[in-house]
């Protein structure tokens, strides 16, 4: 077994992995019932962007189809926390708009306007 077998199979076996160790993740921000706030934007969407283009350049610079697929696979963990966080976000924005309306006491004003009135 050579060096780059061997640092093949621990970048296999450690990238293998990053893709399981998404499932907690995505598991808890899908539960999540505070607007997914402790999950950063900025940090998974350039954990997205890197695995992105890493996958790029395993396709068009190394010809390594099995590098693309593990940072696809990264890639496709990223962006499915992303989505849930975005999701669980204009939910709970919703529910508080909603929240508020509610309180407003008829014949005063709402400090929010609904959507359809915002045109």
């Amino acid at each position: 077994m050579t060096l780059a077998d061997i640092t093949l199979a621990a970048f296999t076996l450690c990238n293998s992995l990053r893709v399981v160790a998404y499932v907690p993740q995505i598991a808890r921000a899908a539960a999540d019932r505070s607007g997914a706030e402790a999950i950063s934007f900025g940090t998974w969407g350039l954990f997205l962007v890197s695995h992105a283009s890493a996958t790029a350049y395993a396709i068009v610079n190394s010809k390594d189809w099995t590098m693309a697929a593990l940072f696809l696979g990264n890639a496709i963990g990223c962006g499915a926390i992303v989505l849930i966080a975005a999701w669980k976000r204009f939910q709970h924005r919703r529910q508080r708009v909603e929240e508020v309306l509610r309180q407003t006491r008829p014949g005063e004003r709402s400090p929010i306007r609904p959507v359809s009135a915002a045109k």
